[in-house]
């Protein structure tokens, strides 16, 4: 069910991404009755115009409908600060730490750490 959901989302997604691609396969999949139906030069054989003018009209409605979409990318944030309840404090992170933990003690001599640093680094190993 997740799959087919999941396809269905990802159909969506391209159909709006080639929608001027799909404008111009319909149009070729269906040149004879664009022509018959919409096009503005029928007694004028000689222009060729076979409903190009119908497109043209179709992909800048098009063009002009993604350009008056609100751009999505960019979202509204809201910072608040909130004031810190009383009787609560922090310590510091270099008070908390202890270096007597090791992890690895067969490897925590060869390498130094200090996390009083206000930059992160990787550890570097003593010679």
């Amino acid at each position: 069910m997740t799959r087919c959901f999941a396809a269905f989302l990802a159909v969506l997604i391209l159909l709006q991404t080639f929608s001027r691609e799909l404008l111009v396969l319909d149009y070729q999949a269906r040149k004879a009755e664009i022509t018959r139906l919409f096009c503005v030069n029928q007694d004028k054989p000689q222009l060729h115009c076979n409903g190009k003018c119908h497109l043209g009209k179709q992909l800048r409605k098009a063009a002009d409908a993604e350009s008056k979409a609100p751009a999505s990318g960019f979202a509204k944030i809201k910072y608040e600060v909130l004031s810190p309840l009383p009787g609560f404090a922090l310590r510091p992170v270099a008070d908390s730490y202890s270096m007597a933990a090791h992890f690895a003690p067969g490897v925590a001599p060869c390498y130094t750490f200090e996390p009083v640093h206000g930059i992160f680094h990787p550890p570097t190993a003593r010679v």
